[in-house]
């Protein structure tokens, strides 16, 4: 049996109220609570066939939610377009902006727009994500979508 707070497998758990919730805890976490019942609320399971059912069927989505997973792995890798610098100022023109007014928006001094526009320095993601929101373009695209 697993602990519900600490998540230690035990042989048997203790019925706990904790904050008006009640746990199925190890000995060591009892401590957390007050048992429920007289006899100390000893639990060595689901008492009910129906309730055996219903634990056996969650393991599988039980093992699924605790497992670790890494997000990033899971996303398509993005690479800036390689006329992005050209689609900055074709879009910041076409909206009738400023180098002063987009670094504005942008909270950027116009000498750093100014940088961008003529591709002498490579933005990092957090000022691509701010332009790509800003213009309302995709600089970004997984690679060999152009």
């Amino acid at each position: 049996m697993l602990c519900e707070i600490c998540g230690k497998e035990v042989p048997f758990t203790n019925v706990v109220k904790v904050e008006g919730a009640t746990l199925k805890l190890c000995p060591e976490c009892t401590r957390f609570g007050e048992p429920v019942g007289g006899t100390g609320g000893n639990s060595h399971g689901p008492s009910t066939p129906e309730e055996r059912t219903a634990a056996v069927a969650n393991l599988p989505q039980r093992h699924r939610r605790m497992e670790e997973r890494d997000v990033f792995n899971e996303l398509p890798p993005l690479e800036l377009d390689p006329d992005w610098h050209k689609k900055i100022r074709a879009s910041r023109e076409a909206r009738g902006l400023t180098l002063e007014a987009f670094g504005n928006l942008l909270s950027e001094k116009s000498s750093v727009v100014h940088k961008l526009e003529s591709g002498e320095i490579v933005p990092p993601d957090a000022l691509v994500r701010k332009i790509e929101r800003v213009l309302k373009i995709r600089l970004r695209a997984p690679p060999g979508a152009s």
